[in-house]
């Protein structure tokens, strides 16, 4: 009897299946690096990203004035539609009556978004910017308010544009229609102080839509560090595409802080993909509208946490520390006036001299960063 030993075999066989599964995969990689090439495979780290934003001017622009004139020629008619706009920014601005000449000598420059010319009327959707030298005293900061008083302006606020669309989140890691129409937008006019980075270089890794869910005030300090912010503000947009070609549904969101608090919202829609580029132009107008109302609002302020270096008090222990200072103000000013022997008063103790300095030191384990936010919290 013969006896056959398979064993030896199976094993041969099942690693000779695993060497040849192997050069399988480096021969399918190696291909693969070949034929797709280097740069395509880092492209997640390389690409063309990034929209310088525009140069801010300080001057006092207003959009969206739509006219509609006529004329007995064309240049008659565009030279009307010109000076109806000039009128419908002064009084959009809140100034007072004036000739046109008086407004014209303070305008800086007539932007055309569109025009139709024809032989006798002009049909076109202009901007008017006005000189803030001269304009100013008349119309205050420009917010079409009127008021003459002084502006508040906000503190530098790092500008992170999230955008929501066909199922993808973005901010810089391509050039999105978002981030073009706030890099687009001039905020020379506006009282926030816009800190809007480029996306290019690092932005694109270090800024990220989940950067708006973190919490740790360390991590928000360094970043607002890297771009010299006192603290973020996260305008979102949400795209809903109706059908292929069709209308375009914006949801748009002012958030705030590190917390991503909540300031409001609206919705817009455009008709097709043609016009999605003005209509995310107006909600930049409204989301800075927002802003402004929640700075004027008392809403927009910078968070006392973010600064580590220099933390500040919680206002109700500011407001505590105050009032017994003012207690202990007004008891020494009561003080009874000690006469000594002789007749003459003693000098009052002095408030300075008697108050005990206190220094406090605070030492903790800190195994991670979470720990640290913990105890500083």
């Amino acid at each position: 009897m013969t006896t056959l030993n398979t064993l030896p075999n199976l094993r041969q066989l099942r690693s000779a299946t695993a060497i040849w599964t192997g050069c399988g995969l480096a021969f399918v990689a190696a291909m693969a690096l070949i034929i797709i090439g280097p740069a395509r495979l880092m492209a997640q780290i390389e690409g063309e990203r990034g929209i310088p934003p525009l140069a801010v001017s300080h001057d006092i622009e207003v959009d969206g004035l739509t006219v509609n004139t006529t004329g007995k020629t064309a240049q008659e008619a565009r030279i009307a539609g010109w000076a109806e706009a000039k009128r419908m920014a002064w009084k959009k601005l809140g100034g007072p009556e004036m000739a046109d000449g008086q407004i014209d000598s303070m305008v800086s420059a007539v932007v055309i978004g569109n025009e139709q010319i024809g032989p006798h009327r002009y049909i076109a959707t202009l901007g008017v910017i006005f000189d803030r030298t001269r304009a100013g005293q008349f119309v205050g900061g420009g917010d079409g308010t009127g008021d003459s008083g002084p502006v508040q302006h906000s503190a530098p606020l790092l500008t992170l544009p999230i955008l929501y669309s066909g199922g993808a989140t973005q901010v810089f890691e391509v050039r999105g229609p978002w981030q073009a129409a706030w890099a687009q937008f001039n905020a020379g006019a506006s009282v926030i102080d816009y800190v809007r980075p480029s996306g290019s270089g690092g932005d694109s890794l270090l800024l990220t839509a989940g950067q708006a869910s973190r919490r740790s005030r360390l991590w928000w300090g360094n970043v607002l560090d890297q771009f010299s912010a006192s603290d973020v503000i996260m305008p979102v947009a949400q795209l809903e595409r109706q059908w292929p070609g069709g209308p375009v549904r914006g949801r748009f969101t002012a958030r705030f802080g590190p917390d991503n608090t909540f300031l409001g919202s609206f919705e817009l829609t455009a008709s097709d993909e043609a016009h999605l580029p003005a209509m995310l132009a107006e909600a930049v107008v409204r989301m800075d509208r927002l802003y402004t109302d929640a700075l004027v609002g008392g809403r927009l302020h910078p968070d006392p946490t973010l600064n580590a270096n220099n933390p500040a008090l919680d206002p109700a222990i500011a407001a505590l520390i105050a009032a017994s200072a003012q207690k202990e103000a007004a008891a020494a000013t009561s003080a009874p006036v000690v006469v000594t022997p002789d007749g003459s008063p003693a000098p009052a103790p002095s408030a300075t001299a008697s108050a005990a300095v206190t220094t406090i030191t605070v030492q903790f384990a800190s195994p991670d960063a979470r720990t640290v936010d913990t105890a500083l919290g």
